[in-house]
């Protein structure tokens, strides 16, 4: 029983210094607020902010729960084995082996040391050269991302969705919540190229076509990414609905421009001027907060002109046809099954970027 004592004593201590390290009882602290905010019935007399805090609480509730489920178990093997029944020791061993591979998992997060790692994820997906080719590439671009949330416990929804004329989508916004989403995600952002025999084209040729990903960090609090008034542009126009002619427009559009910078976004997915608003102002935070990682940049004043993620940046190839092979041009990992990736099997280069810090 004296080794398990001693192995159990070693796991409490490193559970104890990582623990510490990534700070789970501040994070566990707000996620209590956040949960003490959730119970007031005043709170739902705004359902918008509401459905915000409520997204902040789970994804932070994803984050502490883990750790203190393990402590819990902790406490519970420790208690059990002052008993000193040494014939519960097979079951001791057992019970510690897992606990070990449970804290080995645990202890990837601290490869997250980003500024912003541990926030949600926001994925905006942009059809580029190759005509309904790249709009169908940029549709298989948003199932992959959907399918990887999904194996990854993470939740997602949609928050701006421009469908192609023919086939595909020209643009996709997509929130994505789980513990670290961004940090995980940070390594697809770039163009991603596909070569494939084209199913839009009668002769069946070759083609290549392009998609820019970009991956930015969620930005809930405006207070995280300040920005001047006076910096701002903001203009609305018409939303057309379904059906044409001006049926079931409305002038709830929102277009917001930054200045300095240039960037603009705009959002008329939703029937409300102030919800399109609101949607557009914190995609622009999480633009900006990208831009200043990039740009290495002290503050958003000292940003410089340009948008984030440039077509230049090429970082995947995914070839079908002459031979199967989907290839990061970064990190040089790669994988010789297309549909498995594009089945959101994507951990491979996740974790072979995240091992060269060179690429940040």
């Amino acid at each position: 029983m004296q080794p398990l004592k001693k192995r159990l004593d070693n796991l409490r201590r490193e559970f104890d210094d990582l623990f510490a390290k990534l700070q789970i009882a501040d994070k566990q602290t707000q996620r209590d607020a956040l949960e003490d905010e959730l119970t007031r019935p005043e709170l739902w007399n705004n359902p918008t902010h509401a459905t915000e805090v409520n997204k902040q609480f789970a994804a932070l509730d994803s984050t502490v729960s883990p750790w203190t489920t393990l402590a819990a178990q902790l406490r519970d093997i420790a208690e059990l084995m002052e008993l000193g029944d040494d014939t519960l020791a097979g079951e001791f061993d057992g019970q510690i082996t897992a606990m070990e591979s449970q804290l080995d998992e645990l202890r990837k997060a601290l490869r997250f040391t980003g500024a912003f790692d541990d926030h949600n994820a926001i994925i905006r997906l942009s059809a580029g050269v190759g005509g309904t080719d790249a709009q169908d590439f940029t549709e298989m671009l948003e199932r992959m991302y959907l399918r990887w949330a999904e194996k990854s416990g993470m939740t997602t929804s949609s928050v701006e969705r421009s469908t192609g004329e023919e086939a595909g989508v020209k643009t996709s916004v997509i929130e994505i919540v789980g513990p670290y989403a961004y940090g995980k995600l940070r390594g697809e952002h770039g163009v991603h190229r596909l070569v494939r025999l084209s199913p839009f084209n009668s002769d069946n040729l070759r083609q290549t076509s392009f998609a820019l990903v970009e991956v930015l960090p969620q930005i809930d609090t405006p207070d995280e990414v300040t920005i001047d008034d006076k910096d701002l542009k903001i203009d609305v126009y018409r939303s057309g609905g379904h059906g044409g002619q001006s049926v079931n427009t409305t002038d709830s559009a929102v277009r917001v421009t930054h200045l300095p910078t240039g960037i603009v976004v705009a959002i008329q997915n939703e029937r409300s001027q102030i919800q399109n608003k609101e949607t557009a102002m914190k995609i622009l935070r999480s633009k900006l907060a990208q831009l200043q990682l990039e740009q290495h940049a002290a503050s958003i004043a000292d940003l410089q002109a340009g948008e984030s993620a440039n077509w230049g940046s090429q970082i995947r190839n995914y070839v079908l046809h002459p031979y199967s092979l989907v290839k990061d041009t970064r990190t040089k990992y790669e994988e010789k099954d297309p549909q498995a990736v594009l089945d959101g099997k994507l951990d491979g280069f996740m974790e072979s970027y995240l091992e060269n810090s060179s690429y940040e």
